[in-house]
């Protein structure tokens, strides 16, 4: 048990570090070129540098795993084991209708008590994977548009070698494109969940067994 919380909180801490520090790197890259296109050039100690990068990163990372877009998506949302069990259940005449809700939290118990502990590193790396590839293709996207407009914008307004802000544009526009082209993400995702289901199916009597236990513990007066 132990060995396997230690797991998830790698995993978590993974999910908050990775796509916050690209974050910061893209940051104080497209600001060192932006200021060296203006002519204006950052003149501040390293402590400075090193600080801002550490905090930028964490606040950045907190932001992006507390909002969770990633799991908004068609990928995330379809086949999850959770809907094979709430099926389960209705396919079960003398069991009462489970919610959705209800459905995930079964899932978790299942898991948490059931499934085998070297099955949890998989389903933990795979959805670690997917949350950090997404929040990267989306970052590029930020980046790689906003670097786009400002190596358009400048010229305009009088300053000349935008060379810099476009070349980040190119390279931020090629890690969207090949991470939407090659979307690993969404597939390996969706075989995650097949893989769970799968081991549902494989302990059926365990499934039926674990549905009945919790239809017996509803409260009487439910209908």
């Amino acid at each position: 048990m132990s060995s396997s919380s230690s797991s998830f909180s790698s995993y978590e801490a993974a999910r908050i570090l990775v796509p916050g520090y690209y974050f910061a790197v893209l940051t104080l890259i497209l600001v060192n070129l932006t200021a060296t296109t203006v002519q204006w050039p950052l003149i501040v100690p390293d402590v400075f540098l090193i600080i801002a990068f550490l905090v930028l990163g964490y606040i950045a990372g907190l932001t992006l795993y507390a909002k969770e877009s990633s799991k908004r998506r068609k990928a995330f949302q379809e086949n999850q084991p959770s809907l094979y069990l709430k099926t389960k259940a209705r396919s079960m005449s003398d069991l009462p209708v489970m919610e959705e809700d209800e459905a995930k939290q079964l899932y978790f118990y299942i898991l948490n008590n059931h499934v085998p502990a070297i099955f949890h590193e998989k389903i933990f790396f795979f959805g670690t994977i997917y949350h950090i590839m997404i929040q990267v293709r989306r970052t590029s996207l930020w980046f790689s548009l906003l670097g786009t407009i400002l190596a358009w914008a400048l010229p305009l307004a009088g300053y000349r070698d935008s060379t810099g802000l476009l070349l980040f544009s190119a390279a931020a526009w090629l890690i969207y494109l090949f991470n939407v082209t090659f979307n690993k993400a969404d597939r390996k995702m969706q075989e995650n969940y097949k893989d769970q289901i799968y081991w549902l199916e494989m302990n059926n009597d365990l499934v039926e067994t674990v549905l009945r236990k919790r239809s017996q513990n509803l409260p009487s007066q439910r209908p």
